[in-house]
């Protein structure tokens, strides 16, 4: 199908697509799929029992990436997606996911999406979500992303998790088990204005023995937003751990970061740290003094601690 200005706009947001992939992708728009296309070591179907995909990458494959976004552009509507990615055994693959919601009406316009993913033995997975919504003030843009990770024995998986701008309400909850010399780094980035809200959980359980585990947070609160931070480490046989969650805060908004290490082994090693404050002083007259005006010098700070 042709895709109109506006929908390029919003996929081009979330997953840097400006044209269709040559490799398999799956592209969902208002609550159905509009085009999709595996290819021959990346098998997308459809769910036969609710909404949603099963993408299953063969083992070996190497060097492939799949797409898929979602992309809301009906004011009032609510989209639930239950997707399933099985990434097979020594591959090395990217998965780029994410969703836009354009809400150019008064309802709420709201994605759900329910994601399991198996990173099974020895395979290596790369995986970006971005998050991102534009519209009318009046129309409110709800996400809320619910992920179950596994990574089995001496497999690897980073996490990339991006909020950009425009999300009134999203709620993010990732539970991740990494067994035998496995590992699992999540990384996110968010960023919320007005009286927007932000809830991330993460939880990850060190299982097996040498895995590890590691949630790095940056974020900006803006204007009078709210952000909730709770992350979880649980090492339950030799394992190593870390979470560190680094905030700007501004304007009168709110930040709340709650670290939590549970240590079920003698063997574990887990660490966290924390820190939440404003932008330095010297930071904007050091911007200030190359020729940067104070608007200009905060934007230049702000997207390079959230890059």
């Amino acid at each position: 199908m042709a895709f109109s200005k506006l929908e390029q706009d919003l996929l081009a947001a979330v997953a840097d697509l400006h044209a269709l992939p040559s490799g398999a992708f799956n592209i969902r728009k208002d609550g159905e799929a509009v085009e999709r296309q595996s290819s021959p070591n990346i098998d997308i179907v459809p769910k036969t029992d609710r909404p949603g995909i099963d993408i299953v990458v063969r083992p070996g494959t190497r060097g492939e990436a799949v797409h898929v976004p979602v992309i809301l552009t009906r004011s009032g509507l609510r989209d639930l997606v239950y997707n399933t990615f099985i990434i097979g055994e020594d591959s090395d693959v990217l998965v780029v996911a994410g969703c836009g919601i354009h809400n150019q009406g008064s309802a709420q316009s709201q994605h759900d999406g329910v994601h399991e993913i198996i990173v099974k033995q020895g395979a290596r997975l790369r995986y970006v979500e971005k998050h991102y919504g534009q519209g009318s003030p009046e129309g409110r843009r709800v996400l809320n992303p619910n992920t179950v990770v596994t990574v089995e024995q001496g497999a690897w998986a980073e996490m990339e998790m991006v909020q950009v701008k425009g999300v009134d309400d999203t709620t993010r909850n990732t539970t991740a088990y990494v067994y035998e010399g496995g590992s699992l780094k999540i990384i996110e980035r968010l960023l919320t204005h007005g009286t927007q809200q932000a809830v991330s959980a993460v939880e990850i359980h060190l299982v097996g023995r040498d895995s590890s585990g590691q949630v790095l947070s940056r974020s900006v609160a803006q204007d009078s937003s709210h952000q909730e931070f709770r992350a979880v480490l649980v090492g339950k046989e030799r394992s190593v751990g870390h979470v560190e969650c680094d905030s700007i805060i501004m304007g009168d908004a709110r930040i709340r970061s709650v670290p939590e290490l549970i240590a079920e082994s003698g063997e574990a090693v887990l660490t966290h740290e924390a820190a939440i404050g404003r932008i330095a002083g010297e930071q904007l007259i050091k911007l200030m003094t190359l020729g940067l005006g104070e608007a200009e010098a905060v934007e230049t700070i702000l997207s390079r601690f959230l890059r």
